[in-house]
């Protein structure tokens, strides 16, 4: 199949590139011509200009967004609108506001063109791991760009099979769902980013009591020299709290045990907040994830060595590098 690209960053880049390694071809642009020449000597077709992208598509078309949410998606997302044809579909891969998504698809339908929405987690390993997809829009779309989507997803692996799971491997099994109409997708996704706040959060206060185990506050006789790296690792074997945050983690202590290379100040980038927004409209009690936010603000005000083991974690899975106080 063929898909355009629009946004050639950290993750647009790389889905062109796996796209690419699974036989689909992918029309480029991003402002930075650098990165769509690199990405033509990879195979991909180069655009000059989103019209110049469109031209060269065969209808009906798909184009995905893979821009920071806000202005600079919804202006793009405004010129796409007016280049596209009837059928033609729009795909927002970013990290948009579900209520966004749900106003676009109407206004876009209104032209008879589909609306995508497509929460996309994998960061900066996907090219490689794949990238887990949340998607939102009509059902006939999400199965006509299936094989997109297919090619994207991570698959089944090695990961052991939940019991009570029979028969053939479904799509979610696979690494991606179609989670409902517009909206649905970047809501998932936003609620992904919301527990993913709290589960960085416990990972960094634990560090940082085990870090301050030995601090001269303590009586001598209660202090432990612990090496940090060494318990990341052996809870990364068999332990119950295993995952790939630990993972992270366990890479950022073996080389740089007092994480000085990190800042400590850590950003959020709107979907926390989104989260705790939605639990109260819902009425839902989120103490966890709450508390996991506010920590993120006061983190730019004083920040502590947790802090500095979330900034690593987020460098990580996502290459964001925070910016020092």
């Amino acid at each position: 199949m063929q898909l355009g690209i629009v946004g050639l960053g950290r993750m647009g880049g790389n889905i062109s590139r796996r796209l690419m390694r699974g036989g689909h071809q992918t029309v480029v642009w991003d402002r930075d011509q650098s990165s769509v020449a690199k990405l033509g000597e990879e195979g991909a077709v180069k655009a000059a200009d989103l019209a110049d992208l469109v031209r060269q598509m065969d209808a009906p078309r798909a184009v995905w967004v893979m821009l920071p949410a806000g202005a600079p998606t919804e202006d793009t997302i405004q010129q796409l609108a007016d280049l596209l044809e009837p059928d033609d579909v729009i795909i927002d891969g970013g990290n948009t506001f579900y209520k966004d998504d749900i106003r676009r698809a109407k206004a876009l339908a209104e032209r008879q063109i589909h609306y995508v929405d497509v929460g996309t987690s994998g960061g900066v390993w996907g090219l490689d791991r794949g990238f887990c997809m949340m998607i939102g829009g009509e059902a006939k779309i999400f199965e006509r760009l299936d094989p997109l989507f297919a090619c994207l997803a991570p698959g089944v692996g090695d990961i052991p099979r939940t019991k009570g799971r029979e028969g053939e491997h479904n799509n979610a099994e696979n690494g991606y769902i179609h989670a409902g109409p517009a909206g649905s997708g970047h809501f998932v996704k936003m609620i992904h980013n919301g527990i993913e706040y709290g589960m960085m959060q416990a990972f960094a206060e634990g560090f940082d009591i085990l870090k301050t185990k030995n601090s001269t506050a303590l009586p001598e006789d209660q202090r432990f020299d612990l090496n940090l790296a060494e318990i990341a690792e052996v809870w990364r074997r068999g332990s119950v709290v295993s995952s790939w945050l630990l993972d992270l983690t366990a890479d950022a202590l073996v080389g740089d045990p007092a994480l000085d290379g990190y800042s400590g100040s850590v950003s959020d980038s709107g979907e926390g907040r989104w989260t705790i927004d939605a639990a109260v409209e819902q009425a839902v009690p989120v103490p966890v994830l709450a508390g996991s936010l506010f920590a993120r603000f006061r983190s730019r005000q004083e920040s502590t060595y947790g802090d500095k083991l979330l900034s690593a974690m987020r460098f990580g899975f996502g290459g964001h590098i925070e910016v020092p106080k």
